[in-house]
């Protein structure tokens, strides 16, 4: 990510060349992060991209504000926002169903063409109340197209999922990861996901046309939205099913040149009593706590001689003693290839470290692996690049695997590199010292204020908010939606005072509540004013745990070095 500090649109006078990111426009501007794609897209004037990097561009604020407001970009915004209220309205929290629904009304009798072996399409679009949903979503196919308005709702589900740590889609930065790291695909093979969700990385492998592409999932409106995507994206040659997988395969003869998969994590009740006995088990029958090994060797058991598996997989999988045999028996035969640790902070539903596995069924004419290839990318940042230095990764011998603990973590078996201790130490306190000035011009200036509590004056509910548009309560987080509310007001007035208290349980536990949170009534100019210092304070408090690292980095290369000679004490 850029060093550069972003602040939002209601920046003090000087700030005019912040510099953001694409999803920062969408955050600021209140769209989907598709939406700014498809403006650069689309309108030759858009401000170009004046740093970054191809997968994460940056962008001059101001100049993007201006095309914003000359293009008069709010209906626009409106409509996306409204049709998302609009949804939730009559949804609630069931966003997979609103977008199924919401799907299949664009689509027409595309979703009935794309209608699988389960049945028919869902239940009709339900209307929410004061506004006509058939409407709204109407209007957005006109503006974007089918394609493109099932593409906007499927981008802010997304946003919705991570945001609330949910695991009913895939995160970008994984999708991103698996087809960085997924074999070459040609014309006419078939991928296979059984756990495939809305299909997030199903349609995420290249090429984008004339593969075989086939899933099934246990989320009914999962496999709905899914199943609309192929038919308005042209993908004919797509099979989605619903059903649980591993109880109920409904591909048993199916042998794919790819498998991908992230399965559901930390899952105990996979079936394993009823499933003691199912020849999938070919290197063994996982534990009940080793539900992630059983949709391994599901998905091992889907693959073609010489085709790979891709699997996504918790940490812990690759240590933990309940898999130790199932582990053993996949190095000994030489299936597994290679294994990916991922940086951090990369998955959304969970805050687990994750790996890749890629493994190979072996064919006639490939000649059994001596080594697994383990590649560290821990210390990376999550959108930084994904090709290892030479340093991240190691060919492991299969016998050096094969000890009691079967520890197949990368970062156990990476070569050992000389440091420079002295070097290190004098470049964290020379972070220190930046870190320390920088927090120091971060603090607000505030001063002594009337004594009036603004908590006693006119408040007005979030909910209020909401209903009248002003407000977005997706996925459980409050966020303004237009120029009456100022979005760092919002957000700091929500973290202080009685919205505090009311979202405090006896016990300490802070449970956020943004529907029954109230805010102070103030004018926008006033907002603003706040809004900087909230903002303000949000900034010293992340530079401060930066600071905290800083500090911890430092102490721990001191503390090494002195203890292994590399470094000592100045004289007195």
């Amino acid at each position: 990510m850029p060093d550069t500090v972003k602040p939002s649109p209601n920046q003090p006078a000087g700030a005019s060349s912040a510099l953001v990111t694409g999803a920062e426009i969408a955050r600021l501007a209140g769209v989907t992060r598709a939406a700014v794609s498809n403006w650069r897209r689309r309108y030759e004037d858009f401000p170009p991209a004046v740093g970054g990097s191809a997968s994460s561009p940056l962008f001059v604020w101001a100049a993007v504000q201006e095309w914003l407001d000359g293009r008069d970009k709010s209906q626009e915004v409106s409509l996306e926002v409204q049709t998302w209220q609009a949804l939730r309205a009559a949804y609630g929290d069931a966003t997979g169903a609103a977008v199924a629904a919401a799907v299949e009304h664009l689509a027409g009798d595309a979703a009935r063409m794309a209608d699988g072996p389960t049945g028919p399409v869902g239940p009709p679009l339900r209307e929410a109340s004061g506004v006509s949903l058939r409407g709204l979503l109407d209007r957005l196919a006109e503006d974007a197209g089918p394609a493109g308005a099932v593409g906007v709702l499927v981008a802010r589900l997304t946003d919705s999922a991570r945001r609330s740590g949910s695991d009913l889609v895939t995160s970008p930065r994984i999708v991103r990861a698996v087809t960085h790291f997924a074999p070459d695909l040609r014309r006419g093979q078939t991928v296979f996901d059984p756990a495939c969700g809305i299909g997030t990385l199903l349609f995420g492998l290249r090429p984008a046309r004339g593969l075989v592409r086939v899933g099934q999932d246990t989320d009914e409106d999962c496999v709905r939205i899914a199943r609309v995507r192929s038919a308005l994206t042209g993908r004919e040659d797509t099979r989605i099913a619903y059903g649980d997988a591993l109880r109920a395969d409904h591909f048993p003869g199916l042998a794919a040149d790819l498998v991908v998969c992230d399965p559901p994590a930390a899952v105990t009740d996979w079936g394993r009593e009823e499933l003691l006995l199912d020849p999938r088990w070919e290197f063994g029958t996982p534990s009940r706590a080793e539900g992630e090994l059983a949709w391994l060797q599901h998905a091992y058991a889907h693959v073609a001689p010489g085709g790979h598996v891709l699997m996504v997989m918790p940490a812990s999988v690759a240590y933990r003693k309940a898999g130790r045999r199932i582990r053993a028996e996949l190095v000994r035969r030489g299936a597994i290839r290679k294994i990916v640790a991922l940086p951090g902070g990369v998955a959304s539903s969970h805050a687990l470290p994750v790996h890749l596995w890629l493994l190979r069924r072996p064919d006639d004419t490939g000649a059994r692996p001596d080594t697994v290839t383990m590649v560290d990318l821990t210390a990376n940042d999550p959108d930084g690049p994904l090709v290892p230095e030479d340093s991240q990764t190691s060919d492991v011998p299969l016998i050096d695997l094969l000890d009691d603990d079967v520890d197949l973590t990368p970062a156990a078996h990476m070569p050992a590199v000389r440091r420079d201790m002295a070097a290190e130490y004098e470049r964290a306190r020379a972070e220190l010292t930046t870190a320390l000035t920088a927090l120091e011009s971060l603090l607000p200036d505030l001063r002594a204020g009337d004594g009036t509590d603004l908590w006693d004056g006119a408040t007005v509910s979030v909910a209020d908010l909401a209903r009248a548009g002003l407000v977005d309560l997706s996925g459980g987080v409050a966020r303004a939606t237009g120029d009456q509310i100022d979005p760092d007001y919002l957000e700091g007035f929500l973290r202080a005072g009685p919205n505090i208290r009311r979202s405090t349980s006896q016990s300490g536990t802070y449970r956020p509540d943004p529907k029954s949170a109230r805010i102070p009534q103030r004018e926008p100019a006033v907002q603003r004013r706040y809004g900087s210092a909230f903002r303000a304070l949000g900034e010293v408090e992340a530079q401060a745990l930066r600071l905290t690292e800083t500090v911890r980095r430092m102490a721990e290369v001191a503390r090494e070095g002195l203890g292994s000679g590399a470094l000592e004490p100045e004289d007195e």
